[in-house]
């Protein structure tokens, strides 16, 4: 499994943000992903070293929740390094259930 995705931080939708938990999106020319789901692992932005949360979701979408990191990103270059596996990919009935796994989730970051 590759435990490593490097690429550009572009803009996304902004519901990370929305949900009080802002994530960095990336491009990546990665062809392939761990499976899809929630990770545990280190994201690696600026020469500064993060705890984060990763998603890999559907369609090779990458994004990660760096804790602690409060700024602009756009257009730089990120290393995630996956650690662990926390739990698969799903889709959740509302955006209470969401937060209340959010929250959980970077608890074990």
């Amino acid at each position: 499994m590759l435990n490593t995705i490097s690429g550009i931080i572009i803009k996304g939708d902004g519901y990370g943000k929305k949900l009080g938990f802002p994530t960095v999106n990336l491009e990546t020319k990665e062809k392939e992903f761990p499976p899809d789901g929630v990770y545990a692992g280190v994201g690696f932005l600026e020469g500064k070293e993060y705890r984060a949360g990763i998603v890999v979701g559907p369609h090779g979408k990458i994004e990660a929740h760096l804790i602690g990191f409060n700024g602009d990103a756009y257009g730089k270059e990120v290393t995630l390094e996956i650690k662990k596996f926390l739990r698969e990919f799903k889709k959740f009935d509302t955006e209470e259930e969401l937060i209340i796994q959010i929250k959980k989730d970077i608890e074990q970051c």
